[in-house]
């Protein structure tokens, strides 16, 4: 059963406390990257065997199996995991920019590229729930941003085989190659490279618990774009939204993982009850109802608070992964969120619709690291490279102010680097 707490009478632990710890699983996780670094394809394998029961010839996916893929996806699906491209294409291409220059005194050139990281490693995640749409929302910005290879890795089932959306969904995206590898292991083969898969540059995607440790041993051998936890939604809802829905859209992010938030605030005592309600009955019908259930017992909470504008300053303290704002006017709200991954405006945009189809990214910041990180986006594909150019006669007028500098944090090399260029 959803708690229901009370912003005065409960404890900022009650309130502000979001999900149960997972398991440290940092030696275990250690050990899987010594071994893939030091034995290469042969630990792949094994550990596709152990963890995933196949027996594998060849880690990649080969051009025969993207073919038989896309003939085996359902045609009608096909069309609209394009339209959900051509939607996330669309929002993305928004992101992209390019460097600039600076010439505005006599002599000196200044600037900023922007280059695309070479080669770039996306992990997708495989398990109870294969996510052709995560494909979809790593790739296409690493696409847009000109990645020259985009490196793809994710589970195969028992047959040695990926499921045919997910490769179907690397195609329509643009992936270079795919490996059949999940887990810790995969991040390490991406990071350090075998005799098969290439070492990338960074590593992007979401992943289990051991997938997250496994970037966070990994970042700085790689760079990564964020230690994912588990999925969290946060509604804000007065009277006008339904707790049908309430309960509906709780329970989309509950379904993802037994360590999943869902936490709604409301000013309506009647609205909180009939969403408890709704919760019990639409979880006996839901098929991933044992990994909603446990989310929701350990880790959903239904907080009444005064006014909206007390659930506001609760949810900015949160800063949640996914924030529905399901109110009569809920732009009135969105200029006083600060921190949150992906707003949901209305009672007409439920976090699915961000999932899968409307085009911004669904790859968030967690955690509460929303208050200070962001989205996916085409910026995680690109780096930033600076240049300066002086002439002679622009270098003299200032080189013994540099000089000046350099003595006064007792760098004397710096200043006689300086002054080495002035004509005696």
């Amino acid at each position: 059963m959803i708690k229901i707490l009370k912003s005065g009478e409960a404890s900022r632990d009650e309130i502000f406390n979001r999900t149960a710890k997972a398991a440290n699983v940092g030696e275990t996780v250690s050990k899987i990257i010594e071994n893939v670094r030091n034995r290469g394809d042969e630990a792949l394998r094994d550990y596709t065997e152990k963890f995933d029961g196949a027996h594998l010839e060849s880690l990649e996916v080969s051009d025969d199996e993207i073919n038989d893929a896309l003939m085996n996806v359902d045609p009608e699906f096909l069309g609209v995991m394009c339209e959900a491209a051509d939607n996330i294409s669309a929002f993305h291409k928004n992101q992209v920019r390019s460097g600039f220059v600076i010439s505005d005194k006599a002599g000196v050139v200044m600037g900023q590229k922007v280059l695309p990281i070479e080669k770039v490693g996306i992990y997708v995640p495989g398990g109870t729930a294969p996510l052709p749409s995560t494909v979809l929302m790593n790739a296409i910005p690493a696409r847009l941003a000109g990645c020259k290879q985009i490196i793809m890795t994710t589970p195969c089932g028992r047959d040695g085989k990926i499921v045919p959306e997910i490769l179907a969904a690397a195609k329509i995206a643009g992936v270079s190659r795919i490996f059949k590898i999940g887990g810790a292991q995969a991040v390490a083969a991406l990071a350090y490279g075998t005799e098969s898969v290439p070492k990338v540059d960074k590593i992007v995607g979401p992943g289990n618990q051991y997938v997250a440790e496994a970037k966070r041993q990994v970042f700085g051998t790689v760079a990564i774009d964020m230690i994912a936890g588990p999925s969290e939604i946060l509604i804000i809802a007065d009277k006008s939204a339904s707790p049908k829905c309430l309960a509906a859209d709780l329970l989309s992010q509950a379904e993802h993982d037994k360590l999943a938030t869902a936490v709604l605030i409301t000013d309506c005592e009647e609205l909180a009850a009939a969403t408890a309600d709704e919760v019990e009955r639409q979880l006996e019908a839901l098929p991933r109802r044992e990994i909603a259930g446990e989310s929701i017992n350990n880790n959903g909470k239904i907080i009444i608070v005064e006014n909206i504008k007390e659930a506001v300053e609760i949810s900015n303290e949160i800063a949640p992964e996914h924030l529905e704002i399901c109110t009569e006017k809920p732009f009135d709200l969105l200029g006083e969120i600060k921190n949150a991954g992906s707003v949901f405006l209305g009672n007409n945009c439920p976090e699915a619709l961000g999932d899968y189809f409307a085009g911004p990214n669904h790859t968030l910041p967690t955690s509460g690291t929303a208050s200070f990180s962001s989205p996916l986006s085409v910026d995680d594909f690109v780096k930033k490279m600076q240049f300066t150019y002086y002439t002679d006669e622009a270098f003299s007028g200032i080189a013994e102010k540099v000089a000046q500098f350099a003595e006064k944090e007792s760098l004397s090399g710096h200043a006689r680097s300086a002054l080495s260029r002035l004509k005696t």
